[in-house]
């Protein structure tokens, strides 16, 4: 089953190192990562998402919630949590094709940030299917290179005292 796990931090050295090795050690792979301060000074959030079981995550977000740098820890369960990803996508482009791939990132809300002779780089965002469908759909004009953030996410709601 796939999660969204958001942990609130103190921005101390070591403290990613931690948190990254309290998942591995109890079998779990991440497969995206993001890290960045907050509106507060001399906090970050950690962003994971990973798959695995329901009842090893329930611990490992327990012992995640003991450790001294963590303010707070959520897992985001279904449509509890809004979540984004930023992707760019550098794809060949020449004056043949480029009206269909301007018009396919128009679509999906792109922006072409980047123009060259024969490459557009264009940059999306969205949750992780907008971001799969416009892969598939650009992928067959060659795709050159990829950059993507992995997921950010908040609480759907109510603001939080």
């Amino acid at each position: 089953m796939r999660h969204v796990i958001s942990v609130l931090v103190e921005n101390k050295f070591g403290v990613l190192a931690r948190i990254a090795g309290l998942f591995s050690g109890r079998g779990f792979n991440i497969d995206t990562l993001n890290v960045g301060p907050t509106h507060v000074e001399g906090r970050s959030r950690i962003t994971v998402t990973l798959n695995g079981d329901e009842k090893a995550l329930d611990q490992c977000i327990k012992q995640l919630d003991k450790l001294i740098d963590v303010i707070e820890v959520r897992n985001f369960v279904g449509e509890e949590g809004v979540g984004r990803e930023l992707i760019l996508v550098k794809v060949r482009a020449d004056s043949k094709t480029r009206p269909e791939i301007t018009q396919i990132c128009d679509v999906f809300r792109g922006k072409i940030i980047d123009v060259a002779p024969a490459s557009l780089i264009i940059e999306v965002t969205g949750n992780e299917n907008k971001i799969r469908a416009f892969l598939c759909l650009i992928e067959p004009f060659g795709v050159s290179e990829v950059a993507r953030t992995g997921t950010v996410s908040l609480r759907r709601g109510m603001l939080d005292d």
